[in-house]
């Protein structure tokens, strides 16, 4: 199995203004090349805003989705993040898998964060989504799902395969709680024997909530590569299939 590339992109969000968002991000990306998979903060192009009666966007019409089929098929890679979704009368935190085909795979957050309201404005997803991509499986999250351990548990098949390989976090995850969001990060990854890649904003939004990004990725034994704070960087970091494996191997924690 080859390695996968990844790219995160910590960026500053500009709130509630699309097209800016999208111009920045072009901007950040324009040398983003060698790579795989490219994770951008959740609710990309808006910030994490719960005026999603304006904001929203819908599978079909959406300024946000096209633009990321339009970058996913230019720079040959596969994108995650997020997005404000209307779909039959209810507001969804869509996280969308956006492969260069144009082919979009999606991920309803599942745990609204009620601290902010988002449990008010949004419905909670129902199911988990797992994306196999370069044959590497990937589960997809946002931000506030990182805190509920018992729907992210990893399992063995009947021929003990595990069902995911990586878990990306998508946020927009305050400063003020950043040990939260590095501790259980590492946590995640090393109960569930995956990689753990968390992508955060840095900047401070229209509620004046500062973010300090500390996007990081998290190995099958904890150790963590981790972004420098309040600093907008694209970095790519290769996962190896070879420690992956040697570590499930050496250490069968999800065969107990």
């Amino acid at each position: 199995m080859q390695d996968l590339k990844v790219t995160l992109v910590q960026a500053n969000q500009i709130w509630e203004d699309k097209q800016a968002n999208l111009a920045h991000y072009r901007r950040l990306l324009q040398n983003c090349s060698n790579t795989d998979v490219v994770v951008l903060p959740e609710m990309f192009h808006t910030g994490f805003s719960m005026n999603a009666a304006e904001l929203a966007e819908n599978m079909e019409n959406s300024i946000g989705l096209d633009w990321l089929k339009l970058i996913a098929k230019e720079k040959k890679v596969a994108i995650y993040t997020s997005l404000i979704i209307e779909e039959n009368g209810a507001y969804y935190n869509r996280g969308v898998f956006v492969i260069p085909t144009g082919e979009v795979i999606s991920y309803n957050k599942r745990k609204c964060f009620g601290l902010a309201g988002e449990d008010k404005v949004f419905t909670p997803g129902q199911e988990k989504t797992t994306v196999e991509y370069k044959g590497w499986k990937i589960q997809l999250q946002i931000c506030y799902d990182l805190r509920f351990p018992e729907i992210l548990r990893n399992k063995l098949s009947a021929n003990l395969i595990p069902s995911y390989d990586v878990l990306i976090f998508v946020a927009n995850w305050p400063e003020k709680r950043k040990i939260h969001w590095q501790t259980l990060l590492a946590a995640r990854a090393i109960e569930n024997q995956s990689y753990v890649i968390g992508v955060n904003r840095i900047g401070e939004d229209g509620k004046g909530l500062i973010y300090s990004g500390d996007s990081l990725v998290a190995d099958a034994l904890g150790n963590i590569k981790t972004l420098p704070e309040k600093i907008e960087e694209v970095k790519t970091v290769s996962l190896s299939w070879e420690l992956l494996e040697k570590t499930r191997r050496d250490l069968p924690f999800l065969k107990d």
